[in-house]
């Protein structure tokens, strides 16, 4: 089965579609899909639900998409450091599922693993439980949370072989992974492809089961907040 693809492009060839579940992978600005994303863009596809730690930040990432208004709806923990995301949602135009940090990567996790739904502590008594079923277990109230299943998933990795496995550097571990696994199909954009048996078997962080398609190419490095230190008595 080929997996690797010239593009972003001809990599999301025949998936896209309007009003889809998009489970998009990155942690900040640290191994974000930002050549699939950009392809998404140039795709035209609308009134997408995206699944997302967190929202890019304007003019980059999952900025773009939301510059266009392609995207409907947000599933995410952390969304401050977008103006764009911000105006968006107080003027209406964009609807807004927060989540739990941790309760949105085992969403995601549970998803790939098959399983429907699992109760959690995290959000009990908050306006994150309204709606949700409640049960006790040792006297204590947890809520029921469902798997994320989403028709697609786009993530990035630091090195891949061409079957797909995978290695992700430091944070970018955080969500690509869970983001992977959970949709119906994974796009994968990686730094390098490599040939397989080069990769240390123990290494390893997403087997190349979870996915379907991958591509290699350049990377913008962006720090997300730079802080210095001024020169003593400046």
């Amino acid at each position: 089965m080929k997996k690797v693809y010239g593009s972003a492009a001809e990599a999301l060839d025949g998936l896209v579609h309007d009003g889809m579940l998009i489970a998009a992978g990155g942690f900040g600005l640290c191994g974000i899909p930002e050549l699939l994303i950009d392809a998404l863009v140039d795709s035209g596809v609308k009134d997408i639900t995206v699944a997302s730690n967190n929202a890019g930040v304007d003019g980059f990432g999952l900025g773009k998409l939301l510059e266009t208004k392609q995207i409907k709806k947000m599933m995410s923990s952390y969304v401050g450091e977008n103006a764009e995301f911000m105006r968006q949602y107080l003027s209406g135009e964009l609807e807004l599922e927060f989540n739990p940090q941790g309760t949105l990567a085992e969403r995601m996790r549970a998803g790939g693993a098959g399983i429907p739904g699992f109760y959690t502590k995290t959000g009990v008594g908050t306006v994150i439980a309204e709606g949700k079923e409640v049960k006790q277990f040792g006297g204590e109230d947890y809520i029921l949370e469902e798997g994320i299943f989403a028709d697609l998933a786009i993530v990035k990795a630091w090195k891949a072989d061409t079957t797909g496995n995978a290695i992700f550097r430091k944070t970018a571990r955080n969500f690509n992974p869970p983001a992977a696994m959970c949709g119906k199909v994974c796009v994968m954009e990686v730094e390098e492809i490599v040939q397989p048996g080069e990769l240390d078997g123990d290494h390893i962080h997403l087997p190349g089961i979870y996915v379907h398609r991958l591509i290699q190419g350049e990377h913008e490095k962006r720090i997300e907040q730079r802080t210095v230190r001024t020169k003593e008595g400046a």
